[in-house]
């Protein structure tokens, strides 16, 4: 576009010719034009670039801004870099907020199949896996490079390593940058949570939010590892590694995949799925027979001289055995205990009580749990009732999808939401 061209050619310019009001009139009005855009789109990741892509489609001239040299950081790495970019089966069910109602408008709107036609459009290959997630066959980058085809087609502007100094707000948004000054009449906050910062994550989205008044819900990590004082678990730090197929229940809610142990505590899927309803001060349950009825099993082996180890290692790896019960006296010949002994052994195995010190923090966690307060924008274009223009997508709001593809599928949809209306 000429406004990067110029912009790119002439930013020593612009600094040795502020303020405007000593230029010439006429020159002055055709560098405010080259400044001026209709949206103005912070964060170049999945929301961002969706709702770049649909405003783009209405005709609307689209500039992306982002602070990193790379843009999709969160695409290119996630699914072990196969992108796990949606879920077969997605409802407000499988999301986290204050108000679990906020989130149905944009996802019926823009739903699964939607995305899914987007990438056939594409020809990007795909399978699905286990509990509906889908993963590209080859690379997460050509999510990205379809992304990016998708912003040429629709004239969007995307500038990278662009640090915003300062936002102000009249009739329009006045944005100065360490390149230019900018202006919008719509903008929106697609800047994600605080989590895996390594990758760039920071508070901006919340530090917007609360210059213009809006409320914030909390953040905290999500889909993250538990950690354990060393007393709670010790013996267990040296199986790291070891995964167990395992229930694992807290506030109400299970789930059922692998728990993976590590020399700081508990993760896996399990794990990270029952992290993002996790409190500080809450215990978790851990079924670690689930679908198997452990009492009928040692009752069938009660009058013989079975070791209790041998019994349970018949169910759960050998090394976990050994240090489940060595917490709980040993083993012994299975004759040697008493029904009430073996109840209570039963019990303890399908709900072994733990609680956790702690998570391993936003380094770790793969999404933010909490957020702009769903209260303070309309679910239909994600736009605050506050501040004309300001819209917030993807998961800078307080909406937070369960592991398997659904906040990939929220940031397609709030960000398309966003799309249809700035």
């Amino acid at each position: 576009m000429v406004t990067t061209l110029f912009l790119r050619c002439n930013t020593k310019l612009f600094a040795c010719l502020q303020p405007f009001d000593l230029l010439d009139k006429r020159i002055s009005s055709i560098l405010k034009a080259l400044m001026k855009t209709d949206v103005i789109i912070i964060g170049a990741g999945a929301a961002g670039l969706m709702c770049a892509i649909e405003a783009g489609k209405r005709g609307r001239s689209v500039l992306v801004l982002d602070h990193n040299k790379k843009i999709g950081e969160k695409i290119r790495i996630s699914g072990g870099g196969r992108c796990n970019f949606t879920n077969r089966s997605v409802n407000a069910s499988n999301f986290i907020s204050q108000n679990p109602h906020f989130c149905k408008s944009a996802l019926a709107r823009f739903a699964p199949a939607n995305f899914i036609a987007l990438i056939e459009k594409y020809s990007i290959q795909y399978h699905e896996r286990e509990h509906g997630q889908l993963f590209c066959d080859g690379s997460a980058e050509q999510i990205i490079q379809m992304l990016l085809e998708e912003c040429r087609k629709a004239n969007v502007e995307i500038q990278t390593c662009i640090h915003i100094l300062r936002i102000e707000k009249d009739t329009s948004f006045h944005l100065l940058t360490d390149h230019m000054p900018l202006e919008a009449s719509s903008l929106v906050i697609a800047t994600g949570g605080l989590s895996i910062q390594k990758l760039g994550a920071t508070n901006y989205g919340l530090r917007i939010a609360d210059q213009f008044g809006i409320n914030i819900v909390s953040p905290k990590p999500g889909l993250v590892p538990l950690t354990f004082h060393s007393k709670d678990f010790e013996g267990f730090k040296d199986l790291s590694g070891i995964s167990i197929d395992a229930e694992v229940r807290c506030n109400k809610i299970s789930f059922r995949e692998n728990m993976l142990l590590t020399h700081r505590g508990l993760s896996g899927p399990a794990i990270l799925q029952i992290s993002s309803y996790w409190n500080p001060g809450d215990s978790i349950s851990v079924n670690l027979l689930p679908g198997i009825n452990i009492l009928d099993a040692l009752k069938e082996d009660h009058p013989s001289k079975k070791q209790l180890a041998t019994i349970l290692e018949q169910f759960l790896p050998s090394r976990f055995v050994k240090v489940w019960l060595e917490l709980r006296g040993g083993s012994n010949p299975m004759n040697q205990y008493s029904l009430i002994e073996l109840k209570e052994l039963a019990r303890h195995l399908s709900d072994w009580q733990i609680t956790p010190s702690g998570t391993e923090g936003f380094p770790k966690a793969e999404v933010t749990v909490g957020g702009i307060d769903t209260d303070e924008l309309s679910s239909k274009t994600l736009e605050s009732k506050k501040v004309t223009g300001l819209y917030f997508i993807g998961e800078v709001i307080d909406v937070t999808g369960w592991l398997g593809g659904f906040n990939f599928q929220w940031a397609w949809s709030s960000g398309w939401a966003a799309g249809q209306a700035v």
